[in-house]
């Protein structure tokens, strides 16, 4: 699709999706003792070698990169279950597998910095972006019957990653048909991009969190 080589079309960046599925949690495996961690976002331990806990993203790769811990690969990542989903994305046309909402982030934040904490990496890997290529060819196929009469497109379980992408890419499709079939019913652009709602910045955005 035109949004995966195109990062303007998106709403928001990779790397603003990225920080927002870092908050995912995951389990780790430390190999040192700690006592509790009390965050904004929430309290986490005390760590015990070789017994698992549960953080968010963030911190487990926070903790990855110090040589504090091993993160425990998602068992949607195991190559069965990729296989599985797969296979089942091929068969079923009309339907999407239900993954976890922030897949694609999550893996390539896993594959970045704790690529020895996946089984088969590689192998692992190539069927996440077998499974994306999959996908978004249904999308193109959906977005196929698109015409006058749609006034919404609902297509389910996507993921975050890829809502961002063809979010867009719906919206200007529309408003293309309106415009040639009812152009009563498009909105007036210039108009709209001025005006502006009370009390909104739309030139600040949470920054992202350091790493």
């Amino acid at each position: 699709m035109a949004g995966q080589s195109d990062p303007h079309l998106a709403l928001f960046s990779a790397e603003e999706v990225e920080f927002v599925a870092e908050d995912e949690l995951v389990e780790i495996v430390p190999n040192m003792r700690m006592d509790p961690l009390h965050l904004i976002c929430g309290d986490y331990g005390p760590f015990y070698p070789q017994i698992a806990a549960e953080v968010p993203l963030w911190l487990a790769i926070a903790l990855k990169k110090r040589g504090k811990c091993a993160i425990r690969s998602p068992e949607w990542m195991s190559v069965e279950k990729l296989t599985q989903i797969l296979e089942a994305e091929r068969e079923s046309q009309g339907a999407f597998q239900i993954l976890p909402f922030h897949y694609v982030e999550i893996s390539k934040l896993l594959f970045d910095h704790a690529r020895d904490d996946v089984p088969d990496m590689y192998l692992v890997r190539s069927l996440i972006e077998d499974i994306r290529d999959v996908r978004f060819h249904k999308v193109e196929t959906s977005l196929e019957s698109i015409d006058t009469r749609t006034s919404a497109v609902k297509i389910k379980d996507l993921s975050a990653m890829e809502v961002n992408i063809v979010r867009p890419f719906v919206g200007r499709a529309l408003q293309a048909i309106y415009k040639h079939g009812n152009p009563e019913l498009v909105p007036d652009q210039e108009r709209m991009t001025n005006v502006q709602p009370q009390g909104h910045d739309p030139g600040q955005r949470r920054p992202l969190r350091r790493r």
